[in-house]
């Protein structure tokens, strides 16, 4: 068990509701349009969490080997800051983790398609290696782009975009214009959840030369960044309850609404990195709630 702990908390498990969100909204809005296949869900559940769980693993080695976990960063220490697992064994795990996020990506384009169209398969198949990619060199590889400010944008895309509309695909073999607003509001809390992290670490970043958008911006103009994304989120989700209404259970994602607004405050009065440290966990776990209540709104219609 006590060579077990070090492992778990590399894998950052409190980061697992956040990314399994996008596949619960479209198996939610699969289910009410009459395409929901419950295999699917679950290799795209399996999928996402090896996808999450690959990237924390390249972050804590990439920050890891470069130094950019030190001494005086806030927050959890990562496994190859405080020693507890070394650059090699984390890349031996990185690499073991590739290989288990490929068979559940190809389980589920399988289940997805099967025979059915070659070119959905070749499709998912060059979208699963991009997504392994983009978890990889976020601080791996000699140019990550965690480094270079595109986070966010990289976030955005695959926390809300991706995660939403091709899970939704997944399970229709189609689009639909209703899953759109709320990939969109889920890829900016997404985004919101990784600015807090960059302006809890500004600091120590701008020193070891990681140039996030937290630091480009600064710490006045990064809170006003924060307000923008999380607001904008709730005012998508507003609109798309205006436009989609169909019984009063599509509104219950509203009720998310309070923990936002409350987090809006406290950053508001944050002025420390622990103050932002204390934020990830509210506002990362709101952020699946509304993706669950706004899911289940539709459910229950």
């Amino acid at each position: 068990m006590k060579n077990l702990r070090p492992w778990l908390s590399a894998m950052r498990l409190r980061t697992l509701p956040l990314s399994v969100s996008g596949a619960i909204v479209s198996a939610c809005f699969a289910y009410y349009n009459g395409h929901f296949n419950p295999w699917v869900f679950t290799l795209a559940l399996l999928t996402t969490i090896s996808l999450q769980i690959l990237s924390n693993l390249a972050n804590d080695y990439g920050d890891g080997v470069r130094g950019t976990d030190n001494a005086e960063r806030v927050g959890p220490k990562r496994a190859i800051q405080s020693g507890v697992i070394t650059p090699k064994q984390m890349l031996e795990a990185i690499q073991t983790n590739i290989v288990i996020t490929i068979i559940f990506s190809m389980l589920l384009i399988w289940i997805a398609f099967g025979t059915y169209s070659i070119l959905y398969v070749l499709l998912f198949i060059g979208l699963g290696a991009l997504c392994v990619y983009a978890a990889m060199t976020y601080t791996m590889g000699d140019k990550p782009y965690g480094y270079r400010a595109l986070g966010d944008v990289f976030v955005f895309v695959f926390f809300g975009l991706v995660s939403v509309l091709a899970n939704y695909f997944l399970h229709a073999r189609t689009l639909d214009h209703v899953v759109v607003l709320p990939a969109i509001a889920l890829g900016l809390l997404s985004v919101g959840v990784l600015n807090l992290n960059n302006m809890r670490d500004a600091k120590q970043d701008a020193q070891v030369g990681k140039v996030t958008l937290a630091v480009k911006l600064g710490a006045k103009r990064s809170k006003i960044y924060h307000y923008c994304l999380v607001v904008g989120a709730m005012i998508i989700a507003l609109l798309f309850d205006l436009l989609y209404y169909v019984s009063p259970y599509n509104l219950l994602n509203l009720i998310a609404f309070i923990p936002l607004s409350i987090h809006l405050v406290k950053i508001k009065n944050a002025k420390t990195p622990k103050d932002f440290d204390k934020q990830l966990k509210v506002l990362a776990l709101s952020t699946f709630l509304f993706a669950v209540l706004l899911g289940i709104g539709y459910i229950l219609y």
